[in-house]
């Protein structure tokens, strides 16, 4: 304490380190974040399970009773041509008595029976359209590129707090009216709202890194991001256990109404408070944690209290401040790679998540056990960034899990096992990159700019989110390209 009274200026992280990382303040306010972690998780990739893909066949009148909703039928196998999976458009045209069929004449299906008669697809008759299924990941991944991209600005401008309740509040509401959708384009007009004007993570993920001093962010983060991991491992389950999507859907939004009580137990971010001018309310938020923490801090420290950025402190409005930022030669460089990092972590981890329900065996437990991995990458993600700088390490993963990814198709059917270890390895590899890159994108651009800058970066990266739904279709066709 002496020696900090001793410096001619004190800078906010001195006082941040004597507040201490895990005191009272911040463990209540790393609970409040972890239900948001936890549930936003869950929100970005929960149509994996709502809209589930389902077997379909038609619905032959001559063969069976027009109100009979049985979807293994006798005759089922010789209707049309053998497929791996029954998605029937088409079929051949049935000989009395059903026990036959016509294999030279083509019948166009006009009514279906589904093989999970109140999944997404049956109520809403999309058999034979399955380019909708994949439909509403994309919207989701758009409405959330432009999402990005509105908080980023709230954030900056208002607060994080503010921010945060608000698109937490909204996302909720809207994730439950969307499960009572009648129609399909009102449910994808819901999915894109939602996700546009409802995702709390990126203020929040601000707010976790500007309440310690930096050397411990990455450790506090890493905590935060086991709950977001533990969100996905939670969601198969409640998927397994909540089947029909409607009701899925009201158990993992509900929660997240607390969100709304936020506005009266959670703090600004001091260092927000700091960038935009406002020091007597930073410094009253600093004697309040200290009070709640049991620090005591000296007066004589907090009138010598400095706030230094990349820039100093202006009152320059959000549009110029953004300018200012891209004017800079450094800065632009910096955005343009972070534009490639996110683009090609958001195609791996979204499609490697989507695709995971198509491998053979149990949906959700395979599910689970992929993002499991995601809990060592976040261990070895602390390990990693506390002993090495941000570059070596993610320059590392990019490489080694490419390779891995590259080897994958090559690897002999008989040995399956290996695949799938490649698989979960590289998934692990890809989580601890998505990690890295999240916390190194908000630490190359200055306060004032930070969320708006990181928001950008991944808006346009959400690019190979866009592109991540269309994965499983991908399967298909190279699953057909290496059989040949």
């Amino acid at each position: 304490m002496a020696e900090l009274n001793d410096q001619k200026s004190i800078h906010l992280d001195d006082v941040l380190e004597q507040l201490g990382a895990f005191g009272r303040h911040q463990l209540v306010t790393m609970c409040m974040l972890a239900l948001v972690y936890s549930t936003n998780s869950m929100y970005n990739v929960n149509y994996v399970f709502a809209v589930e893909d389902v077997q379909y066949r038609c619905r032959i009148p001559a063969c069976e009773e027009s109100n009979d909703t049985t979807f293994s039928m006798p005759w089922l196998m010789n209707s049309s041509e053998q497929q791996e999976s029954v998605k029937q458009c088409v079929h051949y045209a049935p000989v009395p008595g059903c026990r036959e069929f016509n294999t030279s004449e083509l019948v166009q299906c006009s009514e279906w029976v589904y093989e999970v008669p109140d999944s997404f697809m049956a109520e809403f008759n999309l058999a034979c359209e399955d380019w909708k299924q994949a439909l509403v990941g994309t919207v989701h991944s758009f409405g959330n590129m432009l999402g990005l991209l509105l908080q980023g600005q709230i954030s900056d401008r208002f607060g994080r707090k503010t921010a945060a309740v608000f698109a937490g509040t909204m996302g909720a509401l809207l994730g439950l009216t969307k499960s009572f959708a009648t129609s399909f384009w009102w449910y994808i007009a819901l999915e894109g709202l939602e996700a546009a004007i409802g995702d709390a993570l990126s203020p929040m993920f601000m707010l976790s890194i500007e309440i310690v001093e930096k050397k411990r962010t990455v450790l506090f983060q890493m905590i935060l991001l086991n709950f977001y991991t533990g969100g996905l491992i939670v969601m198969p389950f409640i998927a397994w256990a909540v089947p029909y999507w409607r009701h899925f859907l009201r158990v993992i939004y509900a929660p997240t109404l607390i969100v709304l009580t936020y506005s009266f137990f959670l703090d600004e971010s001091i260092r927000w408070l700091f960038s935009k001018g406002r020091r007597r309310e930073a410094i009253k938020l600093i004697e309040k944690v200290a009070t709640r923490n049991k620090v005591k801090l000296d007066k004589m420290m907090l009138n010598k209290l400095e706030y230094i950025d990349e820039e100093t402190r202006t009152e320059l409005k959000q549009k110029k401040l953004l300018l200012k930022t891209f004017r800079s030669k450094v800065m632009m460089q910096r955005f343009l790679v972070c534009m490639v990092w996110w683009f090609t972590i958001t195609l791996i981890n979204y499609g490697m998540m989507i695709s995971s329900v198509f491998i053979d065996g149990n949906k959700y437990i395979n599910f689970a056990l992929l993002v499991m991995m995601d809990i060592p990458a976040n261990v070895f993600y602390w390990l990693a960034l506390s002993k090495y700088k941000r570059k070596l390490p993610l320059l590392a993963s990019f490489i080694v899990g490419g390779i891995f990814c590259i080897c994958k198709p090559f690897i002999p059917k008989g040995y399956a096992w290996i695949g799938l270890t490649l698989y979960m390895a590289f998934e692990m590899l890809a989580t601890f990159s998505y990690n890295i890159v999240y916390m190194y994108t908000s630490e190359l651009f200055p306060t004032y700019t930070r969320n708006s800058m990181h928001a950008i970066c991944s808006a346009i990266g959400r690019v190979g989110s866009l592109v991540a739904p269309q994965t499983p279709l991908m399967i298909l066709v190279t699953r057909g390209d290496w059989e040949e």
